[in-house]
Parts: C-alpha cells; structure tokens; sequence
C-alpha cells in the first residue's frame, strides 16, 4: 500500500432481519370499546351497526367476541357463559324479552354485519355451538330467548347457522337426560312454524341429519312415541306428531321388506317365513293395504331379472309367484285385500317396462293357486277403478276373464 492510500476495512456487511411483531391481543379492550357503542347508542341496533362501520376495531381478531357482546352484552368468562368483570350493555339477546317481536331486530342487525364482514360467519358457528352445548348454564327463560333467536335466524335464512351447526351440538347426553333438549326444541319448533311449514321445518331436519331420529330429544326414560306424541301434542305440535308417526311407519315397513326380501332369496322355508312375517307384522301393526304391498315388494325384489330376455324375466316371475304363493294366501285373507294386490300387481306391471305383458299370466297363476278369488278378478276386470294401464291389461286378460265367465255359465 502507497503512502497517499488510505486504509480501509474489509468484510461483508450483514443486513438485519426486520422481525414482525404482532400486536398484543387484548380482548378485554375489544369488548369494552363494542360495549361502549351500544351504550352511547342507547342500543338502537341501526345506529350500533353504523358506527361499527365506520370503527377500526379488529373484527377479523376478535370475532368469537363480538358475538359474545350481542348473545350476552360481554366478554365471557373461560370456561362459563356468564359475562366477566369488564364493561357489560342491556341490549343483549338474554338481556330482551322472550318474544319474537323483541329478538328479531338482533337477527336483522347481525345479517346486516354479516353482509359487510362475511368473515364473521365462522365466528357465528362456533359461538352458537358452544352457547348449545352449555345450555345448562343459562337460566330456563335465557334458553328460550336462544330458541327463539335459534328459529328466527332460520326464517330468516341468515348467514352462518348450519343446521348440523344447531342440531348436533344438542345431542350431549347430560343435556339431553335433564330434559333441556327437549324444551329447547319445543320452543324451536314452536317459532317457527308461526311463519314456516312443517316441510320447511322437516327440510331444516334433514339437514341437521335429525330427520328420522327425532326421538333423541327426548329423555332415555321417555324416548317412546308415545311419550313423544303426548308432549308435542300438548305444545300444539300434532303435525310434527304425525309426521314423525308416519316416519317410524315407513322404517317399520322398510325393515319387514328388507327380511322378506332377503329370506326369499336364500330361499328359507316357506313355513317359517310366514311366521316371521306374521309376527313383523303383528308388532308394527301394519294396515291391511300396507301389508299386500310389503309382502308383494319383497318378494319380486328377490326375482333374479334376465336382462331384455322377455321370456326368461316372465318365468322368473311366475316361479316367483308359484314358490310364495302360501304366504300370499296366508295374508291375503279377504276381498279387500286380494283386490289391493290386483292393484299392486297392475301398478307394478305398468311402471316397468319388462312386466307389461306379463299381468295376464301373473293374475292367472294367482287364481290357479287360490290366492285370488274369481269374483275379485271379475270385479276389478269390470269395475277396477285405477286408470294406470288399465286399458292394456284388461284387452290382455280378456281371454281368460271370457273362459270365468264362460265356466260359471256352465255350472
């Protein structure tokens, strides 16, 4: 190095990382600040919303909270649903009172927020769960302020209650043994059928997967239908009463179809199989109409079916008709009934398409094996008064109504 250089330094300049440093979470802060705007707004929900929008609070951060201060007026304690020590408003969904006229404003107020902060809608779930699954820690009255809040936000239609969402959650078993479910479901079904029918309430339902197991509201003690007809009857709910008998029905019949069917194709005892569905239908107490019907499906749904072949598919369901014929004879024990298995043989014929010109040769092997009468295929040949098809089948068993006819003449 010369003289006039002048010395310098030498190595690597290392550049610092700039750290992100969050923001502490202050969720009391939050909750006061919410709380103050509905005070100085006296809880006029129209004027609380506004000044929500023009806010610079951190929705997006703490928004379990937010709807913790409409549910309650206040942040809640861990672990409970009682508001903490912090700042608390009157204007809550508790806080009103348990009619729909005083709770509908805050279904309208939060699906006015949920359209501006669609983020929110999580944040509804997930608080609507938790105040479900405690609702032993809310006061009688408290719970039925929820129930109808519950069912107006499905009138509604608002945003961010799943119906699994609501149902669900219900189903703990020490809520359900106290009898709390129950009530709370009443008061639900209650509200709101005011403007909704009952297959708007069914559809709610059967999305919340509960369709077909309404008696898991009830008690375990209870869970009869009998027990559930008479308390819904009692809270004017015999709608619900009998759809729900009418959905134990259609299990019932399901069930009995399901081992006919599957004892006809392991080709079980005819003997044995009568019993069996003597006593399946003793106990569900099936009407005689249901009971042809049921014995009839669950006997071709064991026919093995050929493809296009015509014939094959006809001599399949004649040996059908030929090997079952003593439980059908065993059932079918009056006009009335062999008549609805015309009915049903004629209906079956006509919706598929491979059966069509089998029911002459059907209802003639039933005659020849005494499980129909002369007189009922006679009747239904000259008086039947279902439509479907009725013109094809009567020209098709023309012939052999023509020869009853022609052998009763004779004796």
């Amino acid at each position: 190095m010369s003289s006039k250089e002048k010395p310098t330094l030498g190595g690597t300049r290392i550049k610092t990382r700039k750290r992100n440093i969050a923001a502490p979470l202050d969720p009391a802060a939050f909750s006061d600040a919410l709380v103050l705007i509905y005070l100085d707004n006296a809880g006029d929900l129209e004027l609380v919303a506004k000044s929500l929008e023009s806010s610079d609070l951190n929705f997006s951060r703490y928004g379990d909270i937010f709807f913790e201060v409409v549910f309650i007026g206040g942040r809640t304690q861990t672990g409970s649903v009682k508001s903490d020590e912090g700042e608390r408003h009157p204007y809550s969904i508790i806080d009103c009172e348990p009619t729909r006229e005083a709770i509908l404003p805050s279904v309208v107020y939060i699906q006015k927020i949920l359209r501006r902060k669609a983020f929110l809608i999580k944040n509804l779930e997930n608080v609507t769960r938790r105040f479900l699954q405690s609702l032993e820690l809310f006061e009688e009255n408290e719970r039925k302020k929820l129930a109808i809040f519950t069912a107006l936000a499905f009138s509604q239609k608002l945003s961010g209650l799943p119906a699994e969402t609501v149902f669900q959650p219900l189903l703990k078993d020490n809520l359900v043994a106290k009898g709390i479910v129950l009530t709370f479901v009443t008061d639900f079904f209650n509200e709101y059928l005011v403007e909704n029918s009952l297959d708007d309430l069914i559809s709610i339902l059967r999305r919340g997967k509960m369709e077909d197991k309404l008696l898991e509201f009830l008690p375990p003690t209870k869970r009869t239908t009998e027990s559930f007809a008479e308390h819904f009857t009692k809270a004017g709910l015999t709608a619900l009463v009998e759809y729900n008998e009418r959905k134990i029905f259609e299990v019932k019949l399901k069930e009995i179809k399901a081992v006919l069917t599957s004892q006809v194709t392991e080709e079980i005892n005819v003997d044995e199989v009568i019993e069996t569905v003597k006593q399946q239908v003793k106990d569900a107490k099936l009407p005689e109409i249901e009971v042809v019907h049921v014995i009839w499906d669950g006997i071709m749904n064991a026919v093995q079916w050929s493809g296009k072949n015509q014939q094959q598919n006809s001599n399949a369901v004649l040996r059908q008709v030929k090997t079952w014929a003593p439980l059908l004879n065993s059932l079918c024990s009056s006009g009335n009934m062999e008549m609805e298995l015309m009915y049903k043989v004629q209906m079956q014929c006509y919706e598929d398409a491979k059966l069509m010109k089998v029911f002459p040769e059907v209802v003639r092997s039933l005659y020849e094996l005494d499980v129909l009468a002369e007189d009922t295929i006679l009747h239904w040949y000259r008086k039947g008064t279902n439509p479907k098809g009725r013109q094809t089948f009567v020209k098709g068993l023309e012939p052999f109504v023509n020869w009853l006819e022609e052998a009763e003449e004779e004796e």
